[in-house]
């Protein structure tokens, strides 16, 4: 993946953060920023394939599908996480495989929040 086609995201690294967070700030939020529009048609997908009217749905139940797809529905997570690994780089990989699960939980929040702030 070439860095260069990333949008940059200012102020968001700070000193004193974690490694993971820098990961989160350097790589996980300009991939995802990037990704914003196939991610929501993945979304949008989904609830066609199952036959959600997520639309008609009040704000309460949207939510509550939301949250409940990224903490129930592994194959769904799966496919979010694997749009943003798709764009690492070898070294990010790297990184990411030695810190997989939270990484993942990175993803799905960061997403999610796309998701809720988006559509609702």
């Amino acid at each position: 993946m070439d860095k260069k086609q990333r949008p940059m995201i200012p102020d968001l690294i700070k000193g004193g953060t974690s490694e993971i967070e820098t990961f989160q700030n350097n790589t996980l939020r300009p991939i995802i920023k990037m990704q914003h529009n196939l991610l929501i048609a993945v979304f949008e997908n989904y609830l066609q394939k199952r036959n959600i009217k997520f639309f008609d749905f009040n704000l309460n139940k949207k939510k509550n599908l939301i949250n409940s797809m990224f903490s129930r529905d592994v194959s769904f997570k799966n496919i979010i996480i694997g749009a943003i690994l798709g764009h690492f780089s070898m070294e990010e990989y790297h990184f990411y495989s030695k810190h997989p699960h939270e990484i993942n939980k990175r993803i799905s929040r960061i997403v999610q929040k796309r998701i809720e702030d988006t559509l609702l």
